[in-house]
């Protein structure tokens, strides 16, 4: 279990660094200052890539102060450690801000304030009617389940551009996004989501089940439709696939654990709800993998810029997303140990068919505590887990029922998570509730 110490009274996050790198081929035992009995493999590919080596990408200078370097016993900068963000940041600036890097003291105080009356309160305007189907739709989002920290000093994670924000879509990604918008609101128009004109339905209208019904998705969905024909109708995080780069850390918190041996650099990623990625970084010149290979959390080639840790990540799945980006995501790394207890994570992301511009994000992560994380458990999502299977098994048994005229078209019923009410547009942080992070500030 990965506990952050500002946390302790929360639900635990699953963590399984030891029990996956223990299925690796290739196992090394690791002794190092911080992370006594750790196991890392790794299998470096080479060949003919398309990209160049990590230690010839540059990003943007990002200023600091910097302690001395920790180093590790073959003098490498020693990143180990578990860690996690302590403040919470959204990835974007509210427009109010403008340029405004920086809130005041008061400001953050009123946020904070204003977080606590929220999760405190008994009853409001929006809160679900027991028994109702937004009420039993709505697990995922009670207050208890989310991870609330106290609110940080900046406006956002994202520092380049200058507006805090991501930058605009290109034609052809807006295009894709209007294109999966319309299908999942044709599939939403018999649901009481547009009966009641909920924001899960914003741009549709309610009416007869849609002659789309049965459609094949325009797209490989990261973000799911409401209908459960198969898995692939199904939300990635549903399938436990849901582990993108670059992870910012979930809204159950999200922890990473850092392991280093000769050579090589394994991050476990705690991302919550029982989800759990394990990625390897080898420090090497080597090009990366043939355009051809891809790979869900895409090719990383990490190297030593003095006390920072580089890593160029390329090669990514077309069936990846990260905010729209799939087999075209770049990712410059910039990871620094800033002191004993903090690391500096800088990242630029590009992707020219998803954005008009490159853009950076920039997180401090807070060392956590050896002893209370000494035992870890593998997180008990994973694709084929029984909740999925349940879920596919309940549409049917829902087919069923209608068709012998015991229950109502499921084609009009909802089977989003959190609610139909609430739907998913897909996941993009520039749109819908997130592109204002602070008008409701529960995350």
């Amino acid at each position: 279990m990965l506990i952050n110490e500002k946390e302790r009274g929360r639900p635990l996050l699953a963590s399984a660094a030891i029990t996956i790198a223990l299925l690796l081929p290739t196992i090394r035992v690791v002794t190092g200052p911080t992370s006594p009995g750790s196991f890392v493999g790794v299998v470096v590919a080479s060949g003919e890539g398309t990209h160049t080596p990590a230690a010839t990408n540059k990003a943007p200078t990002v200023t600091g102060k910097t302690a001395p370097a920790l180093k590790t016993a073959w003098g490498e900068p020693d990143l180990q450690g578990i860690w996690s963000r302590d403040v919470d940041i959204p990835l974007q600036r509210p427009t109010k801000y403008g340029d405004r890097e920086f809130l005041t003291d008061a400001e953050r105080a009123e946020l904070d304030r204003r977080i606590a009356d929220i999760v405190g309160r008994d009853s409001t305007d929006t809160r679900r009617v027991r028994g109702t189907e937004r009420d039993v739709n709505a697990e995922f989002v009670q207050a208890p389940f989310t991870m609330h920290l106290p609110v940080g000093k900046r406006t956002s994670l994202i520092i380049d551009p200058q507006n805090g924000r991501i930058p605009p879509p290109t034609p052809e990604a807006q295009k894709a996004r209007d294109v999966l918008r319309q299908f999942q609101l044709a599939l939403l128009e018999p649901t009481s989501a547009c009966k009641q004109q909920l924001p899960g339905c914003a741009g549709g209208k309610y009416g007869p089940v849609s002659p789309r019904r049965n459609e094949t998705s325009p797209m490989y969905l990261s973000a799911s439709i409401n209908r459960a024909d198969g898995p692939e109708d199904r939300s990635l995080a549903e399938r436990c696939l849901s582990g993108a780069l670059p992870d910012f850390g979930s809204w159950t918190g999200g922890f990473s654990r850092i392991v280093q041996a000769p050579g090589e650099v394994s991050i476990f990623y705690d991302i919550g709800g029982g989800h759990g990625r394990y990625r390897q970084i080898p420090i090497t010149t080597a090009l990366h993998l043939p355009a051809n290979l891809r790979q869900w959390w895409g090719d990383s080639r990490g190297g030593w810029e003095g006390n920072t840790l580089v890593v160029d990540v390329t090669n990514f799945s077309p069936k990846s997303d990260f905010q729209g980006a799939h087999e075209n995501l770049h990712l410059v790394e910039r990871w620094t140990r800033l002191d004993a207890d903090t690391i500096e994570y800088v990242v630029t992301i590009d992707d020219p068919t998803t954005w008009t511009k490159p853009w950076t994000v920039k997180q401090e992560l807070k060392k956590q505590s050896d002893a209370a994380n000494r035992i870890y458990y593998e997180p008990r999502c994973h694709e084929g887990n029984f909740g999925l299977p349940a879920l596919l098994r309940g549409a049917r048994v829902a087919e069923q029922a209608f068709a012998e005229g015991r229950g109502p078209d499921p084609a009009t019923l909802c089977i989003v998570i959190n609610g139909c009410g609430g739907f998913v547009r897909g996941g993009f942080a520039d749109e819908g509730p997130d592109a204002d992070p602070f008008a409701d500030p529960v995350r």
